[in-house]
């Protein structure tokens, strides 16, 4: 049976790539190229790449790039992108808790909930951590985003969310203060204009919860910011007013 996040995004690659927050992705990169000083020579790692947006867009700017994704048609649609785009970008289907990669990246990305907040278990959000780590050489870098969970203590998630998303239509929210998470029910359509309605289940962190998780895998320098799409700063801590968290850090010498 398939898990309500692999449901979400069996047929939905198109759709997805008309999702308002998917538009950020220019200035998102020009942030990720300053993190590593517009150096081409540093292989990219993109999980839960998605249709690979920010992967693409990287291939555009001269970076070698691999994107993994669980979903088949979120993989296809990228390698179609990139082939009318006449990119080279190694994309492949795969599970980001069970990553076999070994010291071959120096940058990892995981971005807009890039299988990381929508595991079901602390567990397996961890393994997508544990493999990001494990991918990149000493002095490599990851830069992550998560659900953060000081948002849904100042805001009404629910009405935000329907609102601000073309995504689908929200209801029966809940946000478990004991265990950061939100269960809700959500109708979208696919790309073929049929109807699904999942329930759904995400993490929200606290920065304090991100930081000890990368410092425990061995990341050090780690910054924990607010993420604005399309306006990643260092410059903007983190507030309740941010629906995500950026998080910064160096993998250990």
């Amino acid at each position: 049976m398939k898990r309500w996040y692999e449901e979400l995004f069996t047929g939905y690659a198109k759709t997805y790539d008309q999702e308002g927050y998917t538009k950020g992705t220019l200035g998102e990169c020009d942030f990720i190229e300053t993190e590593i000083r517009g150096d081409r020579s540093v292989p990219v790692l993109d999980i839960g790449c998605g249709t690979g947006r920010h992967s693409i867009e990287l291939a555009k700017r001269g970076y070698r790039v691999t994107g993994v994704d669980l979903s088949p048609t979120q993989i296809a649609r990228a390698r179609e992108k990139a082939e009318a785009a006449a990119l080279q970008v190694d994309f492949r289907v795969g599970d980001a808790r069970d990553l076999s990669f070994r010291g071959e990246f120096g940058l990892a990305l995981i971005i807009c909930e890039g299988a990381f907040s929508l595991m079901e278990t602390d567990k397996m959000n961890y393994a997508i951590l544990e493999g990001a780590a494990r991918a990149l050489r000493p002095g490599g870098k990851l830069i992550l985003t998560a659900l953060s969970a000081l948002f849904p203590l100042r805001h009404n998630l629910q009405d935000f969310l329907n609102e601000n998303s073309e995504e689908g239509t929200i209801s029966a929210l809940d946000f478990d203060l004991t265990t950061f998470r939100v269960r809700s029910t959500l109708v979208v359509r696919d790309d073929s204009g049929r109807e699904k309605t999942l329930d759904c289940d995400e993490r929200h962190f606290a920065p304090s919860e991100i930081r000890w998780w990368l410092e425990s895998l061995g990341f050090r320098d780690v910054a924990i910011l607010g993420a604005k799409h399309g306006a990643f700063s260092r410059s903007d801590p983190p507030t309740p007013d941010d629906m995500e968290l950026l998080a910064i850090g160096v993998k250990e010498d």
